[in-house]
């Protein structure tokens, strides 16, 4: 299918996302803030991704006065043992941001600058993947490197097993990233690519003196509270882990192993839901960069709404935007929103219905793009919700306004939406909604959902 085909078939989902709410609050009054159960809407949510096939669903929710978490499902499809809250899961390119963080550490420390160029510092770099013209930092953070997709390097066949069983080092996804061309046009522009987290892996163990797995556990999975988050080699036989599943040719492949993944700064991680908020709210609440660094992160350095790692949401109670990390494998959607100021967490992980890959079925992959912006939806919207519940009087709402407190009373909270400030995510924020999915004109499409994960096509 052409590339521009496959761009308006996208978009084509998203207009369905738009006009059918893509979970349940389209037609729905406003939520009231006396709302008796704010969550109720996320549960029948999830219970509808339940009735189309999906194995399982763990989602936790945090806010200033309370956390709730359920889990639905089965942790595999031979125990049917019932999932659990506290279980792990491969949570694909919500790794990035975590990466993210590891290389801005190294901006706050002094080793590099995010407009330093990377060419001479990442080994095999300019040898591996011969760049058109200097690459800097931030260019890599936000996907504005031009760099090729190392996916579309892999081989497309039908049977994906070959590609899953062979690990993907940061050294061999940049040589085989090298194997396609790299323009200067394509430079500056967005364009997702897992090779730039390969890259960057690359310069954090280079500037660090360490291998890149020690520097993240102890940079930012032990400072950040991460117990159950890990880069490592799953062991299958482990209890508290979601089984995922992809089909080939009629026949259901359990594909929980993640040999291909392990150690990869794009999308090797493992966590809990639970882990992912602990690492959102470390984050936005200031426990782990500085409050300078941090502000860049949140920057998107051109149109696409994504930051240095990080894609950008409109809040529904805030001045300020959230912000989400996503990932998506063939047998796992996950996603991970946190409010500005790090208050409100929420994140979501399903484990995908058994499906054969796009090589195989097409279709197959649409069904998983739709599934993950439904969660992304279904997230922000219980957040709108139980932020909403908060009680502002109507004196606050002045204050509101102004952006110095966040506010949550339905007067407030219209009152606040009227005074955004005019930002490009501000004004555009229906719109994005709308044409999110055009940004994956610029996501690989081969094998991203598998091997490294893709959350640009969300």
């Amino acid at each position: 299918m052409s590339t521009k085909n496959h761009v308006w078939r996208r978009a084509a989902f998203a207009v369905v996302l738009a006009a059918t709410g893509c979970t349940y609050t389209t037609d729905e009054p406003s939520p009231s803030p006396v709302s008796p159960d704010p969550l109720a809407p996320l549960e029948t949510q999830v219970r509808l991704f339940m009735d189309e096939g999906a194995v399982a669903a763990v989602v936790q929710i945090r806010w200033p006065q309370g956390e709730w978490s359920k889990a639905y499902g089965v942790r595999d499809l031979e125990s049917r043992t019932p999932a659990q809250t506290t279980d792990r899961v491969q949570i694909a390119s919500v790794t990035k941001t975590m990466t993210a963080v590891a290389v801005l550490k190294l901006v706050d420390d002094h080793l590099i600058g995010l407009d330093d160029p990377v060419n001479d510092v990442i080994p095999g770099f300019k040898a591996a993947l011969k760049p058109p013209g200097p690459v800097t930092v931030r260019q890599l953070l936000s996907h504005t490197s031009g760099m090729p997709e190392v996916n579309d390097a892999l081989p497309h066949d039908i049977d994906f097993r070959p590609v899953l069983s062979r690990p993907m080092t940061m050294e061999r996804g940049l040589q085989l990233a090298g194997t396609l061309p790299w323009t200067a046009f394509s430079v500056g522009s967005f364009k997702y690519s897992n090779t730039n987290y390969l890259a960057l892996g690359l310069l954090v163990q280079t500037l660090r003196h360490k291998p890149f797995v020690q520097v993240m556990q102890e940079q930012v999975f032990e400072p950040l509270g991460l117990k159950n988050t890990s880069l490592d080699r799953i062991d299958l036989h482990e209890t508290g882990l979601l089984h995922g599943y992809v089909t080939l040719r009629g026949e259901r492949i359990d594909t929980t192993d993640n040999i291909s993944g392990v150690g990869n700064p794009a999308g090797g991680a493992v966590s809990t839901v639970a882990d992912m908020n602990r690492f959102m709210a470390g984050l936005f609440q200031g426990r782990a960069l500085s409050a300078a660094t941090l502000r860049e992160m949140k920057t998107s350095p051109g149109f696409a709404p994504y930051g240095l790692g990080l894609w950008e949401h409109a809040d529904g109670c805030s001045v300020q935007s959230r912000h989400e990390a996503r990932g998506s494998f063939w047998d796992y959607q996950t996603v991970a929103v946190s409010s500005g100021d790090g208050r409100y967490q929420a994140a979501m992980t399903v484990t995908t219905p058994p499906l054969p890959t796009e090589f195989e079925d097409e279709s197959a992959q649409n069904k998983r793009e739709l599934l993950n912006g439904q969660i992304e939806s279904t997230l922000n919207e219980a957040l709108d919700r139980i932020c909403g519940q908060i009680n502002v009087s109507a004196h606050d709402c002045p204050t509101a306004v102004s952006g110095t407190v966040p506010t949550t009373s339905v007067p407030c909270l219209a009152a606040v939406r009227k005074s955004r400030p005019a930002g490009v995510i501000s004004r555009l924020s229906p719109l994005i909604t709308r044409i999110r999915p055009l940004w994956a004109a610029r996501c690989s499409h081969s094998a991203s959902s598998s091997l490294l994960g893709s959350s640009c096509s969300r």
